[in-house]
This record gives structure tokens, sequence and C-alpha cells, in this order.
């Protein structure tokens, strides 16, 4: 595993994924998820992900992609996917997660895709880096409480129809999105004070 690097898709459609918690009961509780069980609900995540993502596509999951199964289970999942993944560790992946064939497995990842820069951490950040050159940062971990920004979403699939979320249409989330990030609007207030004393 290493800690972050840098990613520029080939060719192919990008998504951006987190929190689909395959095997995960607990995920259906907490999260109010419109699921009888496990078995519906992983039914149910994979064929909206391979409804969407074709073969040559590439696919970001950031974090928490299984709990609870067998990996022998968690492998054949893994295997009805579609598409070229790479994993951004979650809290809930384990050994039997990141020692699937992911075409990468890392703390964090920075994707370039649509003309943008794009951080994508398990976990939100606050800052993260280039936030003031305009990146954008994308995260999951959160089921969809936390507002998004003008540069930043949690693209976990509590916030996408249960689905991977296609990168131009998180981009264009976020600039639907007037609330700018902590960094950048404190950092406005204080030069807005600065020109009035």
């Amino acid at each position: 595993m290493t800690h972050h690097n840098n990613l520029t898709p080939p060719r192919g459609t990008v998504w951006l994924v987190a929190d689909t918690h395959f095997g995960h009961a607990g995920a259906i509780a907490h999260t109010d998820r419109p699921f009888r069980d496990v078995a519906e609900m992983d039914r149910l995540l994979i064929e909206a992900w391979n409804a969407l993502v074709r073969p040559g596509d590439t696919v970001v999951h950031l974090g928490d992609f299984e709990w609870g199964h067998t990996p022998a289970r968690a492998a054949e999942i893994f295997a009805a996917l579609k598409g070229h993944k790479h994993l951004i560790v979650g809290n809930h992946d384990r050994a039997r997660v990141t020692s699937l064939p992911w075409e990468s497995v890392q703390e964090r990842l920075t994707v370039h895709a649509e003309g943008r820069r794009i951080v994508c951490d398990h976990y939100p950040m606050r800052a993260w880096p280039g936030s003031f050159r305009g990146a954008l940062h994308v995260h999951g971990h959160t089921h969809g409480s936390l507002p998004g920004t003008s540069q930043s979403c949690d693209v976990g699939v509590d916030g996408w129809g249960y689905a991977p979320a296609r990168v131009t249409e998180v981009i264009a989330r976020m600039a639907a999105t007037p609330e700018q990030p902590e960094e950048r609007r404190r950092a406005r207030e204080r030069h807005e004070e600065a020109d009035t004393e």
C-alpha cells in the first residue's frame, strides 16, 4: 500500500464511489438504507454499479468496500464489479479487502480528470493539497451527513442513489454548491477585514 499517488486515467469514464459496505447489516440499520437484508443490498449495489460502469472505465473506491463477508465472498463481489478498480483504504477495509486484485491500494489518491485535480481520501478534510489553486476534494465515511462545498463532496453511495458517481456529475454538484470550503472562506474573511481597517 502506498500513502499517496497520482492517477491520470488513460481512457473511459471515471467513477467515484465510497461506503458500499457490502455484507454489512449494520450499514442498513445505521444509515436507513432501503434494503430488506444484506443479500438484497449486495445484489442491488452490484446491479447499480454494473448498469453504469463499462469494463474499460476507471472506478476509484474511497473506502469501506466490504464488512462481514468471508474472504471468498468478498472476492466474488469484487470480481462481479466492472471497471479498473482503485481502493482508498477506509476504516472498515481489512486484509480481505486490501488483498483483492485492485489496480492500486493507497491511503490517498489524486485523480486528474476532466481538467481538474481531485484529491480522494476516505475521510473528509477541512483543507487539502491544492485547495487554494482549485483542487477539489472527494471523500466517503460520512454517509451523506456532511454538506458539500464548492470544492468538496461526499461520494458515498448513500448520497448518489446507491451507485457510483460519474466524475463529471460530482464536479457539477460541487460547482452548483455556493458554500466555499472553510479554509478559503476564512482567508477571504481575513482579507476583507484587513481591507476595512
